[in-house]
């Protein structure tokens, strides 16, 4: 594409919305991807990139708005590549997300849900409590950036806050990105990772090279005034280490209060980044499993117990399974935390089921699923096999999980009861959806 062609604005019509929530137009008869554009408006636009059968461009002015149309909440909107829909009303991301779900449910499984969940919604601002923020001294800006990249980009952008991430952190980015500039060392500072529990925030702080004393008595300077926890990441094999308090304790805390349930973790585990949907969606996970004090669950990539502890105290056993040893000691470390007795907790790959595993081999009535992105497929037999006649399935990626759902209804015989989303992401086109699955 050559300059001309850059600079050349066009004007639009937005007759849909695509998945990741990119206005649809046609130009030269040729769908066209819109950033920034929602349906209905008419937008001028410029195109960023031709490919052979369609075009992607940036809204540079809304003629016509659509009346779902909002003021983002981030005054770096446009320019951080963290959120993609803050110009988009909560009524119009919740129902972009429930749809892209049941296209794709009835695209990539031919799978429709008898019932649609009824959407998992809290506050959008200020509510994700991991992390991992960047960090680089910008000699042409004279400036040391921490945060985010930029839409599209490899550099960080320069931003001053952050309106989805706790205000703990979220509205500290200048006095952060001061202490790590007052560093020695601070060109060899690459990234930092936060972690936030239901009181304590954590900065895990990523160095290639040894602190100075100097920059040691900072940070703990910093930790002590802010009341933060400090971990220093250094070059492996050396272990992370906590730099302040000094009090031997490396966990954080969360709770889910409905069950009265308190999870220690270490910042860098595995966990939900929104507390409160995390919250909204164990309760809904214990209701659609309709549990029974007979009942026996295993709980698929358990992580620290998250849904295996609740789920103990509804049911007669529970054994969670997840693949690294160091999660299942937290997942035990919790249960006996909370005077949990009746479940177990097992180490295997569950991309590669050890089909000689002792828990393989028992019978479960009902089942808990929550893989990563790339869905649970190997593991779908052993689920079939193992007599399971419940199955909700919490997932991170809508594709695999209609993948799955295809494999669950038209190969094993499960019936597709329930589906909806849950707004883990605010602002942004992740989907985190679950659904219910039930055989006759």
């Amino acid at each position: 594409m050559n300059y001309n062609e850059k600079d050349k604005e066009y004007t639009l019509n937005i007759h849909s919305q695509s998945h990741d929530g990119r206005g649809i137009a046609l130009l030269n008869n040729k769908t066209t991807f819109v950033s920034g554009a929602l349906t209905g408006e008419n937008i001028r636009c410029k195109i960023t990139q031709k490919r052979s059968s369609y075009y992607e461009a940036d809204a540079v002015e809304i003629i016509e708005s659509s009346p779902e149309r909002v003021t983002p909440p981030c005054s770096h909107f446009g320019l951080c590549g963290g959120c993609s829909l803050q110009h988009m009303s909560l009524h119009a991301q919740l129902t972009l997300k429930q749809n892209t779900l049941l296209d794709q449910l009835k695209h990539f499984g031919k799978v429709i849900p008898q019932t649609i969940l009824a959407p998992l919604s809290a506050q959008t601002t200020g509510y994700r409590r991991k992390a991992r923020l960047g960090v680089k001294y910008v000699i042409k800006k004279n400036k040391l950036l921490i945060g985010f990249r930029e839409k599209s980009s490899r550099y960080l952008a320069d931003l001053e806050s952050c309106a989805v991430l706790h205000p703990a952190i979220g509205q500290r980015f200048t006095a952060l990105s001061q202490l790590i500039a007052s560093l020695e060392i601070y060109t060899a500072i690459p990234q930092i990772e936060i972690a936030i529990g239901d009181e304590e925030t954590a900065l895990v702080i990523r160095h290639l090279e040894p602190l100075t004393e100097s920059d040691t008595k900072k940070l703990e300077q910093f930790a002590e005034q802010y009341q933060f926890q400090i971990y220093l990441q250094p070059n492996r094999p050396l272990p992370i280490q906590k730099l302040w308090p000094k009090d031997g304790n490396e966990r954080l805390t969360y709770t889910l209060p409905d069950e009265q349930l308190e999870f220690h973790f270490h910042p860098l585990d595995f966990t939900q980044i929104n507390l409160e949907i995390n919250r909204l969606m164990v309760k809904q996970a214990i209701q659609l499993l309709d549990l029974k004090p007979e009942d026996k669950v295993i709980d698929l990539f358990c992580g620290i117990g998250n849904f295996t502890l609740p789920i103990a105290k509804h049911a007669k056993h529970v054994t969670g399974v997840e693949g690294g040893d160091e999660m299942v000691k937290r997942a035990h470390d919790n249960a006996a935390h909370n005077k949990i007795s009746n479940v177990e907790f097992h180490a295997a790959n569950l991309m590669e089921p050890p089909a000689q595993a002792a828990w393989m081999k028992s019978h479960f009535n009902k089942v808990l699923l929550d893989p990563p992105r790339a869905g649970a497929k190997e593991i779908l037999p052993f689920i079939a096999a193992c007599g399971a006649e419940k199955i909700v399935y919490v997932s991170c990626n809508p594709a695999t999980l209609a993948r799955d759902a295809g494999e669950l209804v038209h190969q094993y015989g499960y019936t597709l009861k329930q589906a909806g989303i849950m707004n883990m992401f605010p602002h942004t086109s992740h989907i985190e959806a679950m659904a219910v699955f039930e055989k006759a």
